[in-house]
């Protein structure tokens, strides 16, 4: 028991570490921090299957909230039930509160400084990178078939071209149309799988 006991602890406080550190070196919001949470939990720890990261990063996205608080309590859930969810969640938001917090004691004179100017601008174009990184990472995981091609297909030109014609589209909406269409595409498979069964 003792050692059961050791062992879930050591978890939860590898856990703990492992949320602290993508806390700290997440720049740019939640979709940042989906691959380091990736490289994190699936390809070192192999604490959760790519299958469940996609799930979860649907899931996350679609439910009220930040993407990064909301993968951050599944994850944590995952790993170790209530109290993982707990520990993951206050771990992920720590790094951030304490610096913003430091920021937000001196902020006019901290943006005054022109190094710092420049550091937001290399991080900037870091984000960009993260973000479209982790794109890539679960395209490649993606069951290619024909509904998610089109689906991906669809999102991505609807993206371009609202952008292009500045077009005010919440991201909330591409995710429940597409789980909308998911959902349809089910129904209409089974409508038509009964309907074979009964031809037969």
């Amino acid at each position: 028991m003792k050692d059961s006991g050791s062992l879930k602890f050591a978890k939860i406080f590898s856990l703990f570490l492992s949320m602290l550190k993508v806390g700290l070196f997440t720049f740019g919001g939640g979709y940042a921090m989906i691959a380091l949470l990736e490289n994190e939990f699936i390809e070192k720890k192999s604490w959760i299957t790519k299958d469940e990261f996609l799930d979860m990063t649907a899931v996350a996205g679609s439910a009220p909230g930040s993407i990064a608080i909301n993968s951050s309590t599944y994850i944590g859930y995952k790993v170790s039930g209530v109290i993982g969810s707990v520990v993951a969640t206050i771990a992920v938001c720590i790094p951030s509160f304490v610096i913003i917090y430091i920021i937000s004691l001196f902020f006019n004179a901290f943006l005054a400084f022109e190094m710092v100017q420049y550091a937001f601008k290399g991080i900037q174009v870091c984000v960009i990178y993260l973000i479209l990184s982790a794109g890539i990472k679960m395209f490649r995981s993606l069951d290619k078939n024909l509904f998610s091609i089109t689906v991906f297909f669809a999102t991505l030109i609807a993206m371009l071209l609202f952008t292009f014609f500045a077009v005010n589209f919440s991201t909330a909406l591409y995710i429940l149309i597409s789980g909308c269409a998911g959902i349809f595409v089910y129904v209409l498979i089974r409508q038509i799988g009964r309907k074979g069964e009964k031809k037969e």
